[in-house]
């Protein structure tokens, strides 16, 4: 009986252990170079959370037609002040993988900087990044079920009365001179819903971003395939009162991404470089005020399309992490230069006023 206690206590000790070791394996062995269903790119965010409790939390804020959570990463030192504040979203496209899969290098890359790059050390004083890594959470999680849906785009949102098709493309909803360019047909992978905003997602995200607009510096939306850097408008009868500085931000930005591994990205207006539409995240917020918006197309160019192998996530990850880099860096120096110098001339003005007194 003795014996048959301790062999039973033995096997504890080792289930125990075991457990153990696989808590730590799967809090040290993230692969940021291959695909992850959504149960780990949740699991990661709260990871992020746990190794770094100063700079990151999760805010929940917004629900899916299905009932899933849609969540972000808030990253930043809390300086107990109000910041500016940079988005980005991956994923608002189910079948494009390599999306996701960027937002969480960003996410890993930008907090193990600030520990060793004085430049992200003030960024992230200065700044709050929201970075939401799924944003269409149904349809992604549709992506995932078996190799017959791993191209779906759409969200999984109810057929309208009859139609025996599901889902909404969620970068044609939104309220930004909608249903031009786009389908009506809600079988299509393109069609833009029932009206602008119809869609839970991108009412919450409109909700959201609403409600803190003014902090907004950038809007990056993160897509595949094609390697290219849009920018507003899709519509082509609108043209954005900063055309020559996006422009200009946007060819610094691809010259960046060029220099990492010779990858070569389009740059120009959505209307010219791919085709007419309106409806998009990246629209919308121009037109909400934020100035620097830009819509990130990532490998490749048509060989693997929406299924690029994982072996491509690595170089593609780097690239485009140096191009979204310049366009933070940018508008985090446009924003924090411009406060200096006013500050400057105040005190300049006060000195002067105290030497009259």
């Amino acid at each position: 009986n003795n014996l048959k206690d301790l062999f039973s206590i033995f096997r504890v000790v080792k289930m125990f252990l075991m457990c153990l070791w696989c808590c730590v394996c799967r809090r040290v062995e993230h692969d940021y170079f291959r695909y992850h269903p959504m149960p780990e790119i949740t699991d990661w965010m709260w990871l992020m959370v746990e190794d770094h409790p100063d700079l990151v939390t999760v805010v929940d804020y917004g629900r899916t037609h299905e009932n899933r959570t849609i969540s972000l990463l808030k990253i930043g030192l809390d300086t107990g002040l109000k910041k500016k504040a940079v988005w980005m979203d991956c994923g608002i496209h189910a079948r494009e993988w390599i999306a996701p899969a960027f937002c969480q290098y960003f996410v890993r890359q930008i907090l193990q900087t600030s520990k060793t790059d004085p430049k992200m050390e003030l960024m992230m004083k200065n700044l709050d990044f929201y970075v939401t890594p799924v944003f269409n959470v149904d349809g992604y999680v549709y992506s995932w079920k078996d190799n017959t849906t791993r191209l779906w785009r759409k969200s999984r949102s109810a057929s309208p009365p009859g139609c025996d098709c599901q889902g909404t493309d969620l970068n044609r909803n939104f309220d930004s001179n909608w249903a031009v360019g786009v389908s009506s047909n809600c079988c299509s992978s393109r069609y833009c819903g029932t009206g602008p905003m119809s869609e839970p997602e991108t009412q919450f995200l409109t909700y959201f971003m609403g409600s803190w607009k003014d902090d907004f510096l950038c809007f990056l939306t993160i897509h595949s395939f094609g390697q290219m850097l849009l920018f507003p408008y899709g519509h082509p009868n609108f043209t954005a009162s900063n055309y020559a500085e996006l422009m200009e931000v946007a060819l610094a930005a691809a010259e960046a991404i060029q220099e990492v591994h010779g990858m070569i990205y389009k740059v120009g207006i959505a209307s010219d470089v791919i085709y007419p539409f309106s409806g998009s995240s990246q629209d919308w917020a121009h037109m909400l005020g934020i100035p620097l918006t830009f819509t990130f197309e990532l490998r490749d160019n048509g060989t693997f399309g929406f299924e690029l192998p994982e072996d491509q996530i690595q170089p593609s990850c780097e690239e485009a992490y140096s191009g979204v880099l310049h366009i933070i860096t940018y508008a985090h120096d446009k924003a924090f230069s411009a406060a200096a110098a006013v500050w400057t001339v105040l005190l300049a003005a006060a000195t002067t006023a105290v030497s009259l007194m």
